[in-house]
């Protein structure tokens, strides 16, 4: 059998992503950049002045907020790819989950689980009219494992991608896939807030610098034991979005360095 070189054939196809501005979504309306999409943007900070992505339309918003998601959604016509790549921490270290006070679950639900609900809400139904297209959620491994790093993320992703599920199901018989990406350990602010609220809790002289806590966990949780990049969630971004996958919806691929095995 002869491999031919893979064309994603994404050229023209309208995107919205939202989370663009930093971190793994910058990354991925990057790469859909790359295929000649066309391209909108949603975060609550606006890019930095080094990207070189030229959105078709950049709004300021919050997803927990539906008026926002419908605003973005007026202005982003002809979509036919939705990201949801967002994700917030309580900023507060768990170990045990009693040490934090429900009300630190709050945002994190708020922001990570009702925010992808109202995009779905919102671009579902016009994704169902076209009979064409992907969502994409960028979950967690976090939401695999029942970590204790920070409970409400954890449990949030874990809903997360159940929602996934529930969306690619009823998505189904219109033609319109729905899948996750959980990423591993990546350099991100993320990660940066979950090392300093790490630290918050342990006496100065035990406290470690961010090189140091992160090797340490690497060595302990990834098999492949090195970090995972924005721009291999990227890749798998806008491989989800071709019609390579045509036959791949309902699914949490993990990009984590054999982090989570599913034996």
């Amino acid at each position: 059998m002869s491999i031919t070189r893979m064309n994603l054939q994404l050229d023209g196809h309208g995107v919205i992503v939202f989370g663009a501005a930093r971190g793994i979504g910058h990354a991925i309306a990057s790469a859909f950049a790359a295929e000649g999409c066309r391209v909108f943007g949603f975060d609550r900070q606006q890019p930095a002045s080094s990207s070189e992505i030229k959105f078709v339309e950049f709004v300021s918003g919050d997803v927990s907020e539906i008026g926002d998601v419908r605003r973005v959604a007026d202005l982003a016509v002809d979509i036919q790819h939705v990201v949801f790549s967002v994700g917030v921490g309580s900023g507060v270290s768990g170990f045990p989950f009693w040490n934090l006070n429900p009300s630190d679950w709050t945002r994190v639900i708020e922001v990570n689980l009702l925010g992808a609900v109202n995009v779905a809400h919102v671009f579902a139904p016009k994704l169902a009219d076209r009979r064409q297209g992907t969502f994409l959620f960028l979950a967690s491994v976090a939401g695999q494992t029942g970590s204790q790093t920070d409970p409400p993320y954890s449990a949030a992703k874990a809903a997360l991608i159940n929602f996934m599920q529930c969306t690619a199901r009823d998505l189904a018989p219109f033609g319109v896939r729905s899948n996750a990406i959980s990423p591993g350990m990546v350099q991100s602010e993320l990660t940066h807030s979950i090392w300093e609220a790490s630290q918050t809790r342990l006496p100065e002289s035990e406290r470690r610098s961010f090189e140091a806590w992160s090797k340490e966990k690497l060595r302990r949780v990834s098999p492949l034991g090195r970090w995972q990049s924005a721009e291999e969630c990227a890749a798998m971004a806008i491989f989800l979005a071709s019609q390579h996958a045509k036959n791949i919806t309902g699914q949490t691929i993990n990009i984590d360095g054999g982090q989570v095995m599913h034996c």
